[in-house]
């Protein structure tokens, strides 16, 4: 792969002394740290509100989706942070003390007392969760959203910025693809460990045991402005555009060049000071503005194809119950019935080590590709294996409630379990961590190669932030659908849940179309990068002291 010709246009950033492998293990820890106590405490959430505060299935799932849509827009917050303000060092040590603070809370609503003492309560009816239980829950799940979005933009970019030399050779993206696969590989067995000892514990021992918005504001204005201004020809030089004081002039790309009018040079001498500023930024941009707009504007429609594998992650819930319905002993082991989701990260990091150790050589050979397979498309194949689990789902879904009515298990309230094993719902939770292998670790390589480093977390908490959209989406259709068609009730016997996921199927499938469409739109992988190297000697000193620390 060859650098682009506006790459080799640019000045050449002072050498700078990065961590290298010595520093990923450091790095990788503390995300670790904060996995294993996050999915600790959240794998059994959905048990714990309908249990301990008597929520319904369909409000408990509700709450849950709005605790991750807002612990997945965080991130975007806390990458802009990081990228204009504090550094990624700053903000994930920050992070890390509010995520503690929160999960400190989180306990404290498992020790206190949650019910009014009343004899309706004591008799074992009627009981009243008390008025402060509820706002404590909640500040606990908001600052652990706050901590998260401090962590998990940051940690990926400042791990990945220790290897990248920000070129497009062959062996920079091997070693960044590596490097993302096998940073995924380890969160994973995070996971596994808490979906499985911690949620056992808990089961066992009880519970107590701005997105570069100013910017890319100011080009959208500037060129709005500038609209009856004629455009500069193709062929004018770098003297026609604005280009930031001591930095190699350059000219913009003719993509999106509706855009370039923010740049051009009109009169000089009333738009740019003596020291080389613009009078006004909100008239005249430079080519660097201009273009990282750009590339925040191409990347937004396949950024969009991201948030229904938000819902579908996000609506892990369910499993759950249904688990909880069917039979889990194995052996004289009964399995919790939310550890049944460790199936999806065991077959995520399988996944991943096979492919970057095994699949990515013959496949490059085959597609002439250095990852193998192209970014866009694993996430296509990824977007696919999201509809066929969740048609699965559905059948799974389908084979259960039919087994329960048979059993005559639908009218009472605490029905035995079905007589079919929770083993069945296994497919579903290993094709959906298939999928997320594909298109989530496929996003997240995207992102980071298409923006440049000064956007390098914000690019890659997009992800995150689909994903919160994602889970708003699933908390509306949760609603709409709990509401309008009573396939949701607290009782699973009784509901439909199948055609909830015959729906949730539909959606996905929709959404490979309009992916493919986006990805056509997009054009070719590596064209839209822009490397800010006028700003990247900066963000070097900036964290340069950091790396030294972690070592």
């Amino acid at each position: 792969m060859e650098v682009s010709a506006m790459e080799e246009a640019l000045p050449k950033a002072t050498a700078r002394w990065k961590g290298g492998l010595r520093t990923i293990p450091f790095i990788i820890s503390n995300e670790i740290f904060e996995k294993v106590a996050t999915f600790g405490l959240t794998a059994n959430m959905i048990l714990y509100l309908t249990e301990r505060y008597l929520m319904s299935s369909a409000v408990a799932t509700v709450v849950l989706y709005f605790w991750n849509a807002i612990s997945n827009f965080l991130p975007i917050f806390g990458a802009v942070l990081a990228d204009s303000r504090l550094g990624r060092f700053r903000v994930i040590a920050l992070g890390s003390c509010v995520s503690l603070f929160g999960m400190c809370l989180l306990c404290l609503t498992a020790i206190l007392p949650v019910y009014k003492k009343t004899p309706e309560c004591a008799a074992g009816s009627g009981c009243v969760v008390r008025p402060w239980q509820l706002p404590l829950l909640f500040t606990s799940f908001a600052l652990m959203s706050l901590g998260s979005g401090g962590i998990r933009p940051c940690t990926l970019a400042f791990g990945a910025d220790q290897l990248d030399k920000r070129d497009n050779s062959a062996k920079n993206v091997r070693t960044l693809q590596t490097f993302f696969n096998w940073y995924y590989t380890v969160l994973g067995l995070s996971i596994v460990f808490a979906a499985t000892v911690i949620v056992y514990i808990q089961q066992a021992r009880g519970w107590v045991v701005g997105f570069a918005v100013p910017v890319v504001l100011m080009v959208l204005v500037a060129s709005y402005k500038n609209r009856h201004e004629p455009l500069p020809p193709e062929t004018a030089d770098s003297s026609s555009f604005y280009n930031k004081a001591g930095c190699k002039p350059r000219t913009p790309t003719n993509k999106l060049r509706y855009l370039n009018r923010a740049c051009v040079l009109r009169n000089p001498g009333k738009e740019v000071s003596p020291e080389g500023a613009a009078c006004d930024p909100w008239r005249l941009c430079t080519v660097q503005q201009v273009e990282d707009t750009k590339a925040v504007i191409r990347v937004l429609p396949i950024w969009s194809t991201g948030i229904m594998p938000g819902v579908i992650v996000g609506q892990q819930m369910f499993p759950t119950l249904q688990a909880k319905t069917m039979e889990r002993t194995v052996g004289k082991m009964e399995i919790p019935a939310a550890s049944f989701g460790v199936f999806a990260i065991l077959t995520l990091t399988v996944w991943v080590a096979v492919y970057d150790r095994v699949l990515v050589r013959p496949l490059s050979r085959l597609t002439g590709h250095a990852r193998g397979l192209s970014l866009r498309q694993r996430m296509g194949a990824g977007l696919a294996l999201f509809a066929v689990a969740m048609a699965v789902a559905a059948h799974t879904e389908s084979v259960r409630r039919a087994a329960a009515i048979a059993q005559e298990l639908r009218d009472p309230v605490h029905p035995d379990p079905v007589h079919m094993s929770a083993m069945k719902l296994v497919p579903q939770h290993c094709l959906t961590g298939l999928a997320e292998g594909l298109n989530l670790i496929g996003q997240i390589e995207f992102y980071y190669s298409e923006f440049p480093k000064t956007m390098s977390s914000i690019g890659v908490s997009l992800l995150a932030l689909g994903l919160g959209f994602g889970a708003v989406l699933g908390s509306t259709i949760v609603g709409v659908i709990h509401l309008g068609t009573g396939w949701l009730p607290s009782n699973l016997n009784r509901g439909h849940y199948d055609y909830y996921y015959l729906v949730l199927a539909v959606l996905c499938a929709a959404n490979v179309v309009y992916f493919v469409v986006c990805g056509w739109a997009y054009g070719e992988e590596g064209q839209n990068r822009v490397v800010a190297a006028d700003a990247a000697a900066g963000e070097d000193d900036q964290e340069e002291e950091h790396k030294a620390v972690i070592i």
